[in-house]
């Protein structure tokens, strides 16, 4: 009979496994018609009604962080990507791994759909990656979030933090900050710097490598370092613009001829600060709708640059007749949303729209001061006005040590005196020294250049005398 019995327990054994098995399959049967072959919107309902019966038999609560929050970029969903990425354990079955340049290590993140535990102060957390390919699931989410998958479909991202009850108040009060926290020393610890430029109307970035500094910048060193304080002086300044009732933000006017900087200075500033560069080309921007999206959509501690500024749209300086010959025929007050106006770039650089973020650098740059409109030069949008002028004695100095390791040479006296007497740009001087490696040759080569310089100069001059 005990033979029997246990035939009839490992008869039952088997027959729970063989179940077991096949409700297994079945369920993976399942998972995969619902993403392989049902269309992608039903999936996303039937993944959605699941969540939300969980939710209701469920003794768990679940915190959903949106990749955007309207128009603006969350900025919670980013630290959670950060801080799963360097807590990504074995247990994760399926993961996401990117490396986009040699000079950095291998990101590795969440693959759509996937679960990871993280434990703190006593309390299990888990984590999952959730990806919305609803049209309306995306636009709800903003345009800051709208992406597409390989299909071309729009997709929205969030990632969903799921606990037990009875640690909401940890959860909220204490977890989601240490998570901030920690994500903003790994991006300290890690920074690289972007450049991020406008594309399908919107913006797209990659690694900032131009290697200009204040060390390096070819630069007055009184005007050097004035804008260093003022940079300095902007940066702590958090609880001072808070109190007296104006947006943490501070803008430059960089203005003079080609070739002498302006670019180089705006990239000393990103690496000084270890701000991001949102490179804002006016021309690309089809509204004033689009333009307020896209400067809304850039991040706290940033430089916004528009370069020539003079030359991307129509906001140079215009007489009183022009002005009226060109109003529109909307009612008074009402701006034109049809196209980027000067009206719509001011109500960003100083208007209820300049408080959408913090801890903000403005800088437009131009060959011609002259032309702009005095609205966009008054102080509190371009507070401070730097002149990048011709090359220097000084600024050749620079420019010497720089590409030859040079302090002090024989032709240095002869060469200052020329530079002095003709008009050059440092870009100029700079190409000169980039033809040979042998110091020698290469100041006997600039000497030669600035030499024939004044020579066209002083020829230009005379024909110039002769036609008066």
């Amino acid at each position: 009979m005990s033979s029997d019995g246990s035939g009839s327990g490992s008869g039952s054994y088997e027959r729970y496994i063989t179940m077991a098995a096949s409700a297994t399959a079945a369920v993976m049967l399942l998972r995969t018609v619902v993403s392989e072959l049902l269309p992608y919107e039903v999936g996303d309902l039937l993944r959605a009604a699941a969540r939300g019966v969980r939710a209701r038999v469920s003794s768990r609560h679940t915190v959903v962080i949106d990749e955007a929050e309207g128009l603006s970029a969350n900025q919670l969903y980013d630290a959670a990507r950060t801080y799963l990425a360097a807590r990504v354990t074995p247990d994760v079955p399926r993961l996401r791994a990117s490396r986009v340049d040699d000079a950095q290590g291998i990101t590795v993140g969440m693959e759509q759909g996937e679960e990871m535990v993280d434990a703190h102060d006593g309390v299990d957390y888990t984590w999952t990656l959730v990806v919305s390919r609803d049209a309306a699931a995306s636009r709800a989410a903003g345009a800051a979030a709208a992406g597409r998958d390989k299909a071309g479909r729009p997709e929205a991202k969030s990632f969903e933090v799921s606990f037990h009850r009875r640690h909401k108040d940890k959860a909220l009060g204490s977890y989601l900050p240490h998570v901030v926290a920690t994500a903003k020393a790994i991006k300290d610890r890690q920074r690289s710097l972007k450049m991020h430029m406008v594309e399908y109307d919107a913006w797209t970035a990659v690694d900032l490598r131009h290697p200009s500094t204040f060390d390096t910048l070819a630069m007055d060193d009184k005007l050097k370092s004035s804008v260093i304080e003022d940079l300095q002086r902007f940066v702590r300044r958090k609880d001072y613009y808070r109190r007296i009732g104006r947006a943490w933000k501070r803008g430059y006017l960089l203005y003079g001829p080609p070739g002498t900087g302006k670019s180089s200075l705006v990239a000393a500033m990103a690496n000084f600060l270890k701000f991001d560069i949102y490179d804002l080309e006016l021309t690309e921007v089809k509204s004033n709708s689009d333009l307020r999206r896209l400067l809304v959509g850039t991040s706290n501690r940033s430089i916004l640059v528009v370069e020539d500024i003079d030359c991307s749209i129509e906001l140079q300086q215009r007489d009183e007749g022009e002005r009226r010959a060109t109003r529109p025929t909307a009612s008074a007050g009402e701006e034109n949303d049809d196209k980027v106006t000067l009206s719509g770039l001011l109500n960003f650089v100083d208007g209820l729209w300049s408080t959408s973020g913090e801890e903000r650098i403005i800088v437009f740059t131009t060959n011609y001061r002259e032309r702009l409109d005095p609205a966009l030069l008054r102080p509190g949008r371009m507070d401070m006005h730097i002149h990048m002028g011709y090359c220097t004695p000084e600024s050749f100095r620079i420019l010497a040590k720089n590409y030859h390791s040079v302090q002090n040479h024989a032709m240095y006296p002869e060469i200052e005196q020329l530079i002095q007497e003709v008009m050059v740009s440092p870009a100029e001087v700079a190409e000169v020294l980039m033809r040979n490696d042998n110091s020698d040759v290469v100041l006997q080569d600039l000497l030669e250049f600035l030499k024939e310089k004044r020579k066209q100069s002083g020829q230009s001059k005379d024909a110039n005398e002769n036609g008066d």
